[in-house]
């Protein structure tokens, strides 16, 4: 597992995933949500959402358990599910502050090469 200290590129989909487990966390710290959850919340799909959990996990934002149930019982497979860590939920409040001072800046803006317009 990588340091918590990585960024992920803060791309729209990844922050859509962040803010999801964030907004869990801050109500209810030691619940998880299992993918397609998340890929509802979002409004992401599937083939979207677990690459970036995969990502998050691999920089320890993120871990994952599988859910207590009995299968027969509940008449569904296991669920496995994806909460922030400690660490995770630092790091993820603080990259998505800097990509929004960095969306802020003027410098972030692109602008015409001189004697192109």
């Amino acid at each position: 597992m990588q340091p918590v200290g990585r960024v992920p590129r803060m791309t729209t989909t990844t922050r859509a995933v962040v803010e999801a487990l964030l907004a869990v966390f801050d109500e209810k710290r030691t619940e998880g949500l299992y993918g397609l959850q998340i890929a509802e919340i979002t409004g992401l799909l599937p083939g979207t959402t677990y690459p970036i959990l995969q990502r998050l996990l691999a920089l320890g934002w993120v871990v994952d358990e599988t859910e207590d149930i009995d299968p027969v019982r509940e008449k569904r497979p296991r669920r496995r599910l994806y909460r922030l860590t400690p660490g995770g939920v630092e790091a993820a409040r603080s990259a998505l502050d800097l990509a929004d001072a960095r969306r802020a800046s003027p410098r972030a803006r692109l602008r015409p090469v001189e004697g192109t317009g």
